[in-house]
């Protein structure tokens, strides 16, 4: 039933707020009776971001609801309801009544997927009592669907990098701008490192609206210091554990976290942060995969991880962790890539020139806008990786067993997040 709600509603992308506003207006406003919200934009980090306040405060007792996108294999994931010690997805059957009332309330006007489905998670997230909400914007901010609360706890700024350019614009200053958008007065905004471009955007932005901003390496920092992660800012200095997150960005992605969190919930203590970050997770995300049906397949003693960055900024974090792990236990990195026609692949596979023995080009089942593995492999080939094509997963990974390994590889698979959700989809280890 869910598939043909989501059916009615194409996946188009159509930036702008009335008709969510008119939405939410037939629904009663369900955008006024939120717990307290965090407002996540960015590009690169916004995920991993959440997932780490999210741990941080369910350690600490708090009922933390959350949305993001996109899901990797149900869409049931975008969606996560509060509740004390560890939340949990939204249910076939709450997920379908509130499409069905999103339904009946528009009543056949204009709207596209993901506005009804930004309007049916604020109508759950208004029916289920939690201590915070933290919401993370699907595209841009300005006038992304996420953007109507009027008064946020914080509003939080990851990395800038180009993306959607279609959509954002050309240059990062367009692209920091809108991000910035989601900034309202009165609600400080934490942002993280940022190019030159994108930050005197958000800082503009921020003057507009009288919001405070609290900036990374001016306002907070966190480094890692003898295996341990040490933050500071104008008020304390703590030891913490690094986060169970793997790769040196992640550093800074729980800075901003701990940042925010020390704003918005004071009464978090060093233990409930040192908890969050050695639970925290967030999937194919720097994933190893450790077992299921792929992890069967791969060569004796191989490792098998799975990320969903997919452009030209991700590339470089993905890279320089995978250079991380080579300085700690060498070992020869192979490629399986695939990507969207949309994505800046050449950016992106430009990182892993001179890193990377080999690339396995792979198709994206069911997406129409993927990259043909044939030009994915072109473009490896082009970037100085030596490239091949692969029908398929679990083709690739049986050919890569088959040779033999005077050491046995580090298999990397990224380039798309949808990539990212076939692969855990056919290793049977779906997010929960």
């Amino acid at each position: 039933m869910l598939e043909r709600f989501l059916s009615l509603h194409p996946r188009k992308i159509d930036l702008s707020l009335g008709r969510t506003f008119d939405l939410l207006a037939k629904l009663g406003h369900p955008e006024q009776k939120l717990p307290p919200v965090i407002h996540v934009a960015g590009t690169n980090g916004k995920g991993s971001t959440v997932a780490l306040m999210r741990a941080m405060l369910e350690a600490a007792g708090k009922s933390v609801h959350v949305y993001t996108s996109p899901h990797l294999v149900h869409f049931h994931e975008r969606i996560r309801l509060g509740q004390k010690g560890r939340g949990r997805l939204v249910t076939e059957s709450e997920l379908v009544d509130a499409f069905a009332r999103c339904e009946a309330a528009n009543a056949g006007a204009p709207v596209t997927m993901f506005e009804i489905t930004t309007a049916a998670a604020l109508l759950l997230f208004s029916e289920h009592p939690a201590d915070y909400l933290l919401l993370e914007v699907g595209l841009g901010g300005r006038y992304d669907s996420t953007n109507v609360i009027a008064a946020p706890l914080a509003g939080v700024i990851t990395p800038v990098s180009m993306d959607h350019p279609e959509f954002l614009g050309t240059a990062i200053a367009q692209i920091a701008s809108a991000k910035a958008g989601i900034i309202k007065p009165g609600a400080p905004v934490f942002v993280a490192q940022q190019l030159d471009d994108a930050i005197r955007e958000i800082e503009r932005e921020a003057r507009l609206m009288r919001a405070s901003i609290r900036l990374a390496d001016r306002d907070f920092s966190a480094r890692e210091e003898n295996g341990r992660l040490i933050y500071e800012d104008a008020l304390a200095l703590l030891d913490l554990p690094l986060p169970r997150l793997p790769g040196r960005h992640q550093i800074n992605n729980a800075a901003l976290a701990i940042a925010c969190l020390r704003y918005c919930a004071p009464d978090l203590t060093q233990d409930d942060m040192a908890q969050g970050l050695t639970r925290a997770e967030w999937p194919a995300r720097l994933q190893n995969l450790t077992r299921g049906a792929l992890v069967d397949l791969i060569p004796a003693g191989a490792e098998l991880w799975l990320d969903g960055a997919h452009n030209e900024a991700g590339g470089r974090v993905l890279a320089q962790a995978m250079v991380e792990f080579h300085e700690r236990q060498p070992r020869p990195l192979i490629l399986l890539c695939g990507s969207l026609a949309t994505k800046d692949t050449n950016g992106f596979l430009r990182h892993f020139s001179g890193l990377a023995q080999e690339l396995l080009a792979l198709p994206i089942p069911g997406e129409h806008v993927a990259r043909e593995a044939a030009e994915i492999a072109s473009l490896a080939q082009a970037a100085n990786i030596p490239s091949s094509i692969a029908s398929g997963i679990t083709e690739a990974l049986k050919a890569l067993r088959a040779r033999i390994w005077p050491v046995a590889p580090r298999i990397l698979i990224c380039g798309s997040l949808y990539l990212a959700g076939e692969i855990l989809k056919a290793n049977g280890t779906p997010p929960d």
